[in-house]
């Protein structure tokens, strides 16, 4: 059984609202802590891709790093987007 599965078993063991809150905290702190993480490996001017809804894969520059967001200049139309930097994937 790998952790993934361990951590679900043990969330359906959860029988009280206010363990399940302390759960969700957890989950939103590593999630913040994740994202920081990745916006830490990128600077300015980095090429970067993630995957858009109904878009695709996007490919750009990174203009901006901000304390949650990056700001990443699309290459091909020059358009603007606002991504969580645990979404964005380097380009050699």
């Amino acid at each position: 059984m790998n952790n993934v599965q361990k951590a679900i078993q043990a969330i359906r063991n959860i029988e009280t609202s206010a363990d399940l809150d302390q759960l969700i905290d957890a989950f939103k702190l590593q999630r913040t802590y994740l994202a920081r993480q990745s916006a830490r490996s990128l600077m300015v001017g980095d090429t970067v891709t993630f995957d858009a809804k109904m878009r695709g894969q996007i490919v750009g520059q990174v203009i901006k790093i901000n304390t949650k967001t990056v700001q990443v200049r699309c290459n091909r139309t020059q358009g603007l987007w606002k991504v969580t930097a645990s979404a964005l994937t380097q380009v050699a």
